[in-house]
Protein backbone atom coordinates (compact mmCIF):
# COMPACT_ATOMS: atom_id res chain seq x y z
CA UNK A 1 0.00 0.00 0.00
CA UNK A 2 2.92 2.47 1.05
CA UNK A 3 4.52 1.85 -2.66
CA UNK A 4 0.39 2.13 -4.23
CA UNK A 5 0.38 5.13 -2.48
CA UNK A 6 3.52 6.90 -3.29
CA UNK A 7 3.36 5.91 -7.44
CA UNK A 8 -0.14 7.93 -7.47
CA UNK A 9 0.63 10.92 -5.28
CA UNK A 10 4.43 11.68 -7.50
CA UNK A 11 2.41 10.44 -10.93
CA UNK A 12 -0.26 13.18 -10.19
CA UNK A 13 2.62 16.09 -9.37
CA UNK A 14 5.63 15.20 -10.97
CA UNK A 15 5.55 14.41 -15.12
CA UNK A 16 6.65 11.29 -16.94
CA UNK A 17 10.37 10.44 -16.60
CA UNK A 18 11.14 11.99 -13.65
CA UNK A 19 8.15 10.34 -12.04
CA UNK A 20 9.51 7.10 -12.93
CA UNK A 21 12.65 7.44 -11.86
CA UNK A 22 11.08 8.32 -8.60
CA UNK A 23 9.22 5.36 -8.10
CA UNK A 24 11.70 3.30 -9.50
CA UNK A 25 14.20 4.91 -6.35
CA UNK A 26 11.66 4.36 -3.91
CA UNK A 27 10.94 0.56 -5.04
CA UNK A 28 14.71 -0.47 -4.97
CA UNK A 29 15.39 1.51 -1.23
CA UNK A 30 12.04 -0.38 -0.53
CA UNK A 31 13.17 -3.79 -1.29
CA UNK A 32 16.64 -2.97 0.11
CA UNK A 33 15.49 -2.38 3.19
CA UNK A 34 12.92 -5.52 3.71
CA UNK A 35 15.98 -7.34 2.58
CA UNK A 36 17.98 -6.05 5.67
CA UNK A 37 15.22 -6.39 7.94
CA UNK A 38 14.43 -10.03 7.17
CA UNK A 39 18.20 -10.89 6.55
CA UNK A 40 19.65 -11.48 10.21
CA UNK A 41 21.80 -15.03 9.91
CA UNK A 42 22.45 -17.43 12.76
CA UNK A 43 25.84 -18.97 11.97
CA UNK A 44 28.36 -21.42 14.31
CA UNK A 45 31.89 -21.03 12.74
CA UNK A 46 35.53 -20.66 14.19
CA UNK A 47 34.29 -20.75 18.15
CA UNK A 48 31.99 -18.11 17.68
CA UNK A 49 28.19 -17.94 17.74
CA UNK A 50 27.19 -15.11 15.40
CA UNK A 51 23.42 -14.31 15.69
CA UNK A 52 22.13 -11.27 13.81
CA UNK A 53 24.65 -8.38 15.10
CA UNK A 54 25.69 -9.86 17.93
CA UNK A 55 28.49 -12.97 18.62
CA UNK A 56 29.66 -14.85 21.36
CA UNK A 57 32.49 -17.31 22.17
CA UNK A 58 31.15 -20.95 22.14
CA UNK A 59 33.47 -21.39 25.23
CA UNK A 60 30.72 -19.63 26.61
CA UNK A 61 27.71 -21.11 25.95
CA UNK A 62 25.86 -24.18 27.86
CA UNK A 63 23.24 -26.45 26.47
CA UNK A 64 21.55 -25.86 23.27
CA UNK A 65 17.59 -26.67 22.83
CA UNK A 66 15.41 -27.05 20.12
CA UNK A 67 12.38 -25.73 20.96
CA UNK A 68 8.53 -26.48 19.51
CA UNK A 69 6.24 -23.67 18.69
CA UNK A 70 4.53 -23.83 21.86
CA UNK A 71 7.59 -23.61 24.04
CA UNK A 72 9.66 -20.72 21.88
CA UNK A 73 6.01 -19.02 22.78
CA UNK A 74 6.28 -19.52 26.15
CA UNK A 75 10.13 -18.27 26.74
CA UNK A 76 9.42 -15.56 24.51
CA UNK A 77 6.65 -14.44 26.12
CA UNK A 78 5.02 -15.19 30.19
CA UNK A 79 7.85 -16.89 31.19
CA UNK A 80 10.85 -14.75 29.45
CA UNK A 81 13.97 -13.16 31.05
CA UNK A 82 13.92 -9.57 30.56
CA UNK A 83 17.92 -10.16 30.35
CA UNK A 84 17.70 -12.30 28.23
CA UNK A 85 19.23 -11.49 24.09
CA UNK A 86 16.57 -12.33 21.35
CA UNK A 87 16.48 -12.73 17.59
CA UNK A 88 13.17 -13.33 17.08
CA UNK A 89 11.36 -13.14 13.93
CA UNK A 90 7.59 -13.22 13.00
CA UNK A 91 7.64 -15.98 10.19
CA UNK A 92 9.28 -18.14 12.36
CA UNK A 93 8.09 -20.31 15.33
CA UNK A 94 10.46 -22.33 16.47
CA UNK A 95 13.78 -21.59 17.91
CA UNK A 96 16.74 -22.79 19.74
CA UNK A 97 17.51 -21.65 23.49
CA UNK A 98 21.52 -21.31 24.04
CA UNK A 99 22.43 -20.98 27.78
CA UNK A 100 25.47 -19.03 28.43
CA UNK A 101 28.11 -19.85 30.99
CA UNK A 102 29.86 -16.08 31.46
CA UNK A 103 30.21 -14.99 34.94
CA UNK A 104 31.19 -11.81 33.48
CA UNK A 105 27.29 -11.84 31.62
CA UNK A 106 24.21 -11.01 32.80
CA UNK A 107 22.12 -12.27 30.04
CA UNK A 108 21.44 -16.05 30.87
CA UNK A 109 20.34 -17.43 27.70
CA UNK A 110 19.90 -16.51 23.78
CA UNK A 111 16.51 -17.24 22.46
CA UNK A 112 17.08 -17.71 18.34
CA UNK A 113 14.43 -18.25 15.72
CA UNK A 114 15.51 -20.67 13.23
CA UNK A 115 14.41 -22.44 10.27
CA UNK A 116 16.24 -25.39 10.79
CA UNK A 117 16.46 -25.34 14.98
CA UNK A 118 17.35 -29.32 15.46
CA UNK A 119 20.08 -28.62 13.14
CA UNK A 120 21.42 -25.67 14.86
CA UNK A 121 21.25 -27.14 18.29
CA UNK A 122 22.99 -30.09 16.87
CA UNK A 123 25.55 -27.96 15.19
CA UNK A 124 26.17 -26.06 18.56
CA UNK A 125 26.35 -29.11 20.58
CA UNK A 126 28.92 -30.13 18.24
CA UNK A 127 31.30 -26.84 18.38
CA UNK A 128 30.62 -26.76 22.73
CA UNK A 129 32.04 -30.30 22.45
CA UNK A 130 34.72 -29.47 20.63
CA UNK A 131 36.11 -26.91 22.56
Amino acid sequence: MFIATVFIAVFLWVPGVLAWTIIGTIVLLFALAMQSYGSAAIEVRDGWLYAGKAKIQTTYLGSAQSLTAEEAWQIAGPKADARAYLLLRPYLRRAVKVELNDPADRTPYWLLASRHPDALAAALAAEIISD
